[in-house]
Formats: structure tokens, sequence, C-alpha cells
């Protein structure tokens, strides 16, 4: 069994470059984020093609923001659109979605960005965080938590800590709530599977980021022990990152029981102009969706 996660930044934007994906690397469970369209858009734009490749959907969304979704050829039981108790930007925003998935609870996640550290908006995403927390704790064995989590959990999954210094995803009060998160029975299978490698999943558009593989990795799956103890191969699928029009975000990709392609993700392709050295790059912008 395959699981996906892919912060896609527009489905409408990315369609070129989402179903070919689907083609090549057949998951049987994908979670999408930053889908950008309304539940009746998204099925209306990419419905039928999901449908002939034998997908069933569970979509959260909304117009031009944010957006969550679940793709599942292994069955798509007891949907449940958004978090019990989670606060709202005013209002609730479509950040989560969960389903069973082959007898495994799915959440599609979208964590709010931060913004600035102490700003209204970063008290938002820390109590976000906690209603996750909550909802994953209410069954953690068999559940994956899979998405974009906008923090980078230590400096490892950072190209140079440097460079993050006064901004969001990198905070000790960030980082405190995911590990809340993983505390209920969560285990990070990239980073299990890849304890000392440089591995990032998020490349800014800008200033030649992602060809001088100047990266973070904020995009997760967060698999409880039932689920973890499957896991075969876990990687970061570089590849979905080149071309013509890729998303920001590469997709992460676990492989249960079996491991069809093995590990080639994080490294295989290996980066184009590695970068360590500390202080020999600055971010273009804040970081992260």
């Amino acid at each position: 069994m395959r699981i996906a996660t892919w912060n896609v930044n527009s489905v409408k934007q990315r369609l070129p470059r989402l179903l070919p994906w689907l083609d090549e690397r057949q998951p049987d469970v994908l979670c999408l984020q930053e889908t950008k369209l309304a539940d009746k858009a998204f099925t209306e734009l990419v419905g039928e093609e999901l449908a002939d490749r034998g997908y069933e959907i569970a979509v959260h969304g909304e117009a031009a923001w944010n957006g969550v979704a679940i793709l599942s050829r292994v069955g798509l039981e007891d949907v449940v659109p958004g978090l019990k108790e989670a606060p709202g930007f005013p209002h609730p925003e479509a950040r989560a979605v969960a389903a069973t998935c082959g007898g495994i609870r799915v959440f599609s996640v979208y964590v709010p960005n931060g913004r600035e550290p102490g700003s209204d908006h970063y008290e938002y995403k820390l109590k976000w965080l906690a209603a996750l927390r909550d909802a994953a704790a209410a069954g953690p064995e068999a559940t994956a938590v899979c998405g974009d989590m906008n923090i980078a959990p230590a400096d490892e999954d950072l190209f140079d800590p440097a460079a993050y210094e006064g901004h969001t995803h990198v905070t000790a009060p960030e980082r405190a709530a995911l590990a809340e998160l993983q505390a209920v029975g969560l285990r990070d299978v990239v980073r299990d599977r890849w304890p000392e490698e440089r591995v990032f999943s998020y490349w800014d558009y800008r200033a030649g980021m992602f060809h001088r593989d100047l990266g973070m990795r904020i995009d997760l799956v967060l698999a409880g022990a039932s689920v973890a103890e499957r896991v075969r191969a876990a990687w970061v699928d570089r590849k979905a990152r080149k071309g013509k029009g890729p998303s920001d975000h590469a997709p992460v990709v676990i492989d249960l029981d079996e491991a069809p392609d093995g590990d080639i993700g994080p490294v295989v392709p290996p980066p184009s102009r590695p970068v360590t050295k500390r202080g020999a790059a600055k971010l273009p912008q804040s970081s992260g969706g």
C-alpha cells in the first residue's frame, strides 16, 4: 500500500503535473494540500479523471485559499472535514480532512503558516496544532497524519538554521507543538528511515533555491505504531519538483508491506549544487505556505 502527501499549491495550476504523477507513482492514497478550490469546483475540474483512475475523493476546500483532499482507491469511509474545536482566523478554514482508507485513519492537513512569531496568526497556528493533536489522540495506533506541517522538526531539516532565525517554522513553541502531536504515538517515518541524510520537501521558487538545494523539510507523514511498523520505504519525490510548472513542495511517499521502487527519493536525483556552509545563503522571503 502506497500513501503519499503533496502540497500542490493549486490543483488547477498543477493539473498537468498531478495526473501524470498519479499514473507514474500509482499511490493508493494521496493527501493533497493547498488545493485552492471549493468542493464543487474540485469535483468538476478533476473528479472524472480521478474516478477513471479508480479514486474516491474526500474534499474540504474553499475558493482561492487553503483546501485539502484525500484520494483513495482502497476505500474511503467515515469522512470528517475539519477538526473538532479547531480555531478559526477568524472563521474556520479548510485545513483538515480525515477518512479511513484501507483500515488506516488518514488525515490530510495544511497547518497554518504562522506568518511572524508572536503574531495573531502565530497564536492561531499553535491553537490549531493543539486541536490536531486532540483529534489524532482519539486513535493514534492505526493513524497517519500527512501533510504540510509548516514546521521543520529540527535544525537538521533546514539547509542552514542561521538563515531562519527570526522566522516562523523553526521556533521553540512550534516545534514543541509538533512534538506534542507526535507524543500521542506518532512517528516521523521519513526521518526514521533517513536518520542522517539531508532530506528536504520544500524549496522557495525564487533565487534558484531548488537548484542550489536550499530547502527545508516541512511536509511529513506521522504514523501510529501499527502503520509505522509496516513501512518498507519512505522518501521524498524530488523528481516532481523538477521541470516545468512544479509546486514548490515535493510529494512525500511511504510504502507499506512492500517497496516496489525502493527508497528512491531523498537523495536520488542528487542535489544540483548543495550548499552546506553556515551563512552561505539567505532566504528570499518567509518560507512555507
